[in-house]
């Protein structure tokens, strides 16, 4: 039976070479080798590569969680721009490649695959995240505001890795902006 470490080691690895290269690149056996386990343990952790994927894409899922988290000390006006703030520390990183999530939805365009759904069900859940971050603002709109937040943080992962620290503070300023604009703004009708 394989320890709980040898899970996380593989785990780590592949972390590590699927943010660096992308789920495709990387094959079962590259892990293999830079793990320095056996393909036995591997399939004994995981059955397959997408079994290994999607708990990848767990982990992923979990960071963005702690960031949601980690703004909760925030006024409820602030949070939004902290986690645009957030999300830019992280896509900004040397070797980023943006979200790991989106990436692998761009590499799974099947809706029936493992990978695909669990990046689907991660963007409706970093959605409705937001929107309940919007909601505890005085926007007027709360479902509007964080569906342009979510535009914002969509903008900063493609922008981030090419243009840095430029891309960070731009996507700070304009979700300062539309914080500022959409919880000041009177409600309007056919907004």
């Amino acid at each position: 039976m394989p320890t709980p470490d040898a899970r996380e080691r593989i785990l780590g690895t592949a972390t590590r070479l699927f943010d660096r290269h992308g789920v495709h690149a990387v094959g079962l056996q590259r892990i293999i080798d830079e793990c320095g386990c056996g393909k036995k343990l591997l399939y004994t952790c995981f059955a397959s590569k997408d079994d290994l994927v999607v708990a990848y894409l767990g982990r992923c899922g979990a960071d963005w969680d702690r960031l949601v988290a980690g703004v909760r000390a925030a006024t409820p006006e602030r949070r939004l721009v902290e986690l645009v703030r957030e999300a830019g520390v992280q896509v900004t990183r040397p070797g980023s490649r943006g979200c790991p999530l989106r990436a692998t939805l761009a590499e799974f365009p099947e809706p029936r695959h493992p990978a695909h759904r669990v990046a689907v069900d991660y963007l409706v859940r970093a959605r409705t995240q937001l929107r309940e971050l919007a909601a505890e603002t005085s926007a007027a709109d709360p479902t509007r505001l964080a569906d342009r937040v979510m535009v914002i943080i969509d903008g900063l992962y493609a922008n981030g890795p090419i243009f840095g620290d430029d891309a960070a503070k731009a996507a700070i300023a304009f979700a300062e902006d539309v914080v500022k604009a959409e919880t000041s703004a009177e409600p309007a009708e056919g907004r």
